[in-house]
């Protein structure tokens, strides 16, 4: 059999509007996002996340810039729940989630205004209504709570009056917060927020070697490593037992964006941390016991633990293999991005039913164990545009840049 062809662009830019068209009634009628079923429809006794609502605000802007009809107006109902239901007009800042009764879950999380800030950045460029003051509050809050300036790491977790830090530490917080800043600074052209995504990568770089690739996710209050974390739980959805194989596909990107970004300035190391992270965890992750597809999770041996196959680990390594191939033009990146796009529309694409089916068992058949319904389109529509861009600057201000450059005579 010859190997698989790629998705041309015309494809990718069908199935990023066909993801689009599936979230359209995503606006929750208190504002924010609701979590989505599997077809789409707004599941009202489910809780408005702020973190969903913020990658909504993130994907509709960015098919606002595309010129996508009705995208502008879903980011912009999304966006109006980052400035009320969700916002804490007390004690400043944003609650994790608002419940179907309004009532809020009061926690104050690192995660979830990283996303605030992407949502803002994005929101700005997109030219939304409020997305000046926003961005503006989110950055705030953020340097005054999340950050900390003399460590070069981030705060995960406060109580609702700011009284009180959690005692975890993380790196998906980290993680997402690097991604946030690199739009910010594009953003507002304000570059000592590249530079603290700097401080951020540097603790990868230093800890990617030390596991051989396989990225210590939990930590505590002194950045201690905890390897044995949620050993009792270890398919939870934020903080799983083991490697997350996903999240090393997700670094290995993102550490590649950060070279990008800052060119000549940037720290030693990128380059080759993206590679061990990348092969790392395609030769534990991927077709790891006898199937095709990604599993969730590995010990720290790289045996798997969580087989489950989630899609967004699918999205995020095809989006690691086209900035590799990008950066390096090895071809072997080239080959595993067709694979995985040919994994993706054979087992993922929800020809019927629209979007992606968000978790399949280990023999590749949907399920609902860990993500039921299809809450969230910011992976699979990001696997759709970033091949299609430059490394840097950040996904909504590239978008941008590329629909105001004329098409070649």
């Amino acid at each position: 059999m010859s190997d698989p062809a790629p998705p041309d662009d015309a494809w990718l830019d069908a199935e990023c509007r066909r993801l689009l068209a599936f979230g359209t009634r995503v606006v929750h009628p208190r504002g924010g996002a609701a979590w989505l079923d599997d077809d789409g429809a707004p599941d009202l006794a489910r809780p408005v996340h702020t973190w969903i609502t913020s990658r909504t605000v993130h994907v509709f802007g960015i098919g606002a810039l595309l010129g996508v009809e009705g995208c502008a107006e879903v980011a912009t109902g999304a966006l109006d729940g980052l400035r009320g239901v969700l916002r804490d007009d007390d004690h400043g800042g944003w609650f994790a989630a608002a419940g179907p009764d309004g009532e809020p879950d009061d926690t104050k999380a690192c995660y979830a205004h990283a996303f605030v800030m992407l949502a803002g950045s994005t929101a700005v460029v997109a030219g939304l209504a409020g997305a000046d003051d926003l961005l503006a509050e989110a950055t705030r809050v953020f340097e005054e709570h999340f950050w900390d300036e003399d460590l070069g790491r981030v705060v995960d977790e406060w109580d609702r009056g700011w009284t009180s830090p959690a005692p975890y530490r993380g790196l998906n917080s980290t993680m997402h917060s690097l991604e946030a800043m690199l739009a910010v600074g594009d953003v507002t052209g304000d570059h000592f927020w590249h530079e603290r995504a700097a401080r951020l990568a540097g603790l990868v770089v230093e800890l990617a070697p030390s596991y051989d690739g396989r990225l210590p996710e939990h930590f505590g209050p002194d950045w201690s490593v905890d390897l044995e974390l949620n050993r009792d739980r270890p398919d939870d959805p934020f903080k799983p037992y083991g490697a997350t194989v996903g999240h090393g596909l997700e670094w290995s990107r993102l550490l590649l964006h950060l070279e990008a970004t800052l060119g000549d300035t940037a720290p030693a190391g990128l380059l080759d941390t993206s590679r061990l992270l990348f092969d790392r965890a395609v030769a534990d992750g991927w077709h790891a016991d006898g199937a095709p597809g990604f599993v969730y999770t590995t010990d720290w041996e790289g045996r798997p633990v969580v087989r489950e196959r989630m899609h967004w680990v699918a999205a995020e390594a095809i989006a690691a293999a086209a900035a590799l191939h990008r950066r390096t033009g090895d071809e072997g990146c080239a080959q595993r991005y067709a694979e995985w796009w040919a994994y993706a529309r054979e087992h993922l694409v929800d020809r019927e039913r629209g979007s992606w089916h968000h978790e399949l068992d280990p023999s590749n058949r949907p399920q609902a164990h860990v993500w039921p319904g299809k809450p969230d389109l910011y992976h699979a529509v990001q696997a759709t545009l970033l091949p299609r861009l430059p490394l840097a600057p950040s996904l909504a201000r590239a978008v941008a840049l590329s629909a105001a450059r004329p098409a070649p005579a």
